[in-house]
C-alpha cells in the first residue's frame, strides 16, 4: 500500500455552519465504511451500487478500504459525533482501462444532502484525479437521478446518452478545465 496521502485531508464548514472533514479512507476504517452503507437508505444505496445490496460483502468492503490512492482514492466525508468520527459521504474514483481516464461515484447519508457535502467531496475528488495525472473522469448516472445529475453539471460534467440504454446515461468532466466558482448558499 503507498503511503496515506495526508495533503488531502481537509477540514470545511458547510453552509450551515456543521464542520466536516474530508479525508482519504484507510483501511480501518472498514467497520466505519460498512456501517455507513448500512444506514443508507434502500433508495440512495440503489442510486448509489445499482443495485439492491444490504452491506457490503467481505471482498467488496476490502476493495473499499484498502486502496492503493492512485489507481484507486476514495475521500471520506465525516464529523464527530458524541466524541467518535462518523462518515456522512464518501466519493472515490478508480482508474479505466483507458490510460489517463478515471471513473467516479459518490454517495452521502440521507441526513446529509442538499448540505453541500457531494459538492465538496466531488470537488476534492476532482482535484486529487487531476493530480494524480488523469486527464477525463466519468461516472454512471441514472437518468431519473436529477440530484445527481444538477451536480454533476454544476461541477462542469457534460451528460451524455448512452445509445441504446434508457435507463443509465454517461457523465463526463475533462481535468484541464478549472472547476466552477461554488454556489453561493
Amino acid at each position: 500500500m503507498a503511503d496515506y496521502p495526508q495533503h488531502l485531508i481537509r477540514n470545511l464548514v458547510l453552509r450551515d455552519g456543521t464542520p466536516i472533514v474530508i479525508r482519504p479512507i484507510r483501511p480501518d476504517d472498514a467497520e466505519r465504511e460498512q456501517a455507513f452503507v448500512r444506514n443508507l437508505s434502500e433508495q440512495s444505496r440503489y442510486m448509489r451500487f445499482m443495485t439492491t445490496l444490504n452491506q457490503l460483502p467481505p471482498k467488496k468492503l476490502a476493495f473499499f478500504t484498502d486502496i492503493d490512492y492512485q489507481r484507486h482514492l476514495a475521500l471520506l466525508a465525516t464529523i464527530v459525533r458524541d466524541g467518535q468520527e462518523v462518515e456522512i459521504g464518501v466519493s472515490r474514483y478508480v482508474a479505466d482501462k483507458t490510460p489517463g481516464e478515471c471513473e467516479f461515484a459518490v454517495v452521502v447519508a440521507d441526513a446529509w444532502q442538499g448540505k453541500g457535502v457531494a459538492s465538496r467531496l466531488m470537488r476534492a475528488l476532482i482535484e486529487a484525479a487531476r493530480d494524480n495525472g488523469y486527464t477525463l473522469i466519468e461516472g454512471l448516472v441514472f437518468a431519473s437521478n436529477q440530484k445527481m445529475l444538477e451536480l454533476s453539471r454544476g461541477l462542469g460534467f457534460e451528460v451524455h446518452a448512452i445509445p441504446g440504454e434508457g435507463e443509465t446515461v454517461r457523465v463526463v468532466r475533462q481535468l484541464s478545465t478549472p472547476l466552477p466558482a461554488p454556489q453561493a448558499a
